[in-house]
């Protein structure tokens, strides 16, 4: 996946963000309804969970050095796992202790401002929606026929799936917000308010869980994608290389992976003929899987002995 494209959802949704925080804390001022305190709460750390991933994306593009040799990309994976954290305790853990506080000391709303909440989400969902839609466009960009589910657990570029994972969230908050403030306005009971702010804390939990399961793998170190592993198979074999022994690989960041293989050469080959095949080999690889940047190749006589070796 191209990072400019995930540059480009995670400024619409930055954008979106900024704007909505400040409506939905105007909101909050005008009505103390709890929900629109944690909207605006989740709308302010998603607004620093995209700058976040900004930052991270900025700093892995710096030069390797001799500290670290293979180079910065994982960067955007540290920052991806730290977009989860803010989401759980910033935005999940802070609306559940609103929620219960809320629903300890319920009030209604002063029926002055009662509209001002309802405008505000209504207006909210459709900023979100139009986040989201950049997010979604910019997704099956890349996406294939990978469904929503498969292209989030298998995506190497977290930019993305962090993006859609929050917007998804954002418009299931945006409608537990309004299910509260309506009951609210509509009953004068502040525990409606109380209910629908616990179901905004309950949700962002469980996407910080899920982003954070995520990217904890990513920052593990994950092998290439089937397909790319199978054209670097095929890549690999030919003039002077015989078959492959055993492959390794590991995105070292979205668009850089390392390629470690033990292949198999002809017995009676020369040195130079040797050399000539694995550089024929490399140049295969990279025609084939360009983010193959790191190509380590061993040459070795076949066996079946050896092919078991790790």
């Amino acid at each position: 996946m191209a990072h400019g494209g995930g540059n480009k959802a995670i400024i619409a949704a930055l954008a979106a963000n900024l704007s909505i925080a400040v409506l939905k804390f105007l909101a909050y001022l005008l009505t103390l309804s709890s929900s629109m305190l944690a909207e605006s709460i989740h709308s302010l750390a998603d607004s620093g969970n995209q700058l976040l991933l900004l930052v991270g994306g900025r700093r892995a593009k710096r030069q390797a050095s001799p500290e670290h040799p293979f180079g910065y990309g994982r960067e955007r994976y540290v920052y991806a796992f730290l977009v989860s954290i803010i989401l759980f305790s910033v935005g999940g853990v802070f609306a559940l202790y609103e929620a219960y506080s809320k629903w300890q000391h319920p009030h209604g709303m002063d029926p002055r401002w009662a509209w001002v909440p309802l405008v505000v989400l209504i207006g909210s969902i459709l900023l979100e929606g139009n986040s989201f839609r950049t997010a979604i466009k910019e997704s099956n960009r890349t996406r294939g026929s990978k469904t929503w589910g498969q292209f989030i657990r298998t995506a190497k570029a977290p930019e993305l799936p962090v993006v859609l994972l929050e917007d998804a969230a954002a418009l299931l908050g945006l409608l537990f917000a309004l299910f509260g403030v309506t009951l609210t306005i509509v009953t004068g009971n502040g525990h409606w308010d109380a209910v629908g702010t616990g179901l905004i804390g309950v949700l962002l939990v469980a996407v910080a869980v899920v982003l954070a399961l995520e990217t904890k793998s990513l920052l593990l170190g994950e092998s290439a994608t089937e397909e790319d592993i199978r054209a670097i198979e095929a890549a690999l074999v030919g003039p002077g290389v015989s078959g492959i022994i055993h492959l390794k690989t590991l995105h070292l960041g979205p668009e850089e992976l390392l390629v470690a293989a033990k292949i198999a050469v002809e017995e009676a080959g020369t040195g130079v003929q040797i050399a000539q095949a694995i550089d024929a080999a490399e140049k295969r690889v990279r025609s084939s899987v360009p983010i193959a940047t790191v190509i380590y190749l061993e040459p070795d006589i076949y066996s079946a002995a050896k092919e078991s070796q790790p």
